[in-house]
């Protein structure tokens, strides 16, 4: 779950809710995603379109221990009540680089388009990510 917060120049919906559990799976070298999120608007011009289905999918492939490469998808469908045209849908399609530079760090880096109307038509979009262990220190796995 996600609330957040971002400045009217980049959304006008500036206060919003999200729901997106994440159902993955690794098989050998290749990693599959797919990510079936629930957003809510609660500050902004969209706050009375109610609930938004907004999924993603990630497929990857494992090229070395530190360099992975996939396509990734995202998109709002519009309100589950009641789903936009696909012309006002927005969809975005990333061919997307992993870079797993250490046991905590990676780096994703996509270009990616957006075939609809609704959607920027061209788009870079950069992560840098941290991983943590919140298990208890200094206890084997065994001993769990």
């Amino acid at each position: 779950m996600e609330m957040g917060y971002q400045r009217a120049l980049y959304s006008p919906d500036t206060w919003t809710w999200e729901i997106r559990p994440i159902v993955d799976k690794t098989t050998g070298r290749w990693y599959f995603a797919v990510n079936p999120a629930l957003e809510r608007t609660w500050h902004g011009p969209d706050v009375n379109l109610g609930v938004d289905f907004s999924p993603a999918v990630k497929i990857s492939y494992d090229f070395t221990k530190v360099v992975s490469g996939g396509i990734e998808y995202y998109a709002d469908y519009g309100s589950i009540t009641s789903i936009a045209r696909l012309h006002d849908q927005q969809q975005q399609i990333f061919p997307a680089l992993d870079l797993n530079v250490s046991p905590k760090w990676e780096i994703n880096f996509g270009v990616g388009i957006g075939p609809t109307a609704a959607t920027d038509h061209w788009i870079v979009k950069g992560i840098i990510g941290r991983r943590f262990d919140w298990g208890p220190r200094g206890r084997s796995q065994s001993s769990r």
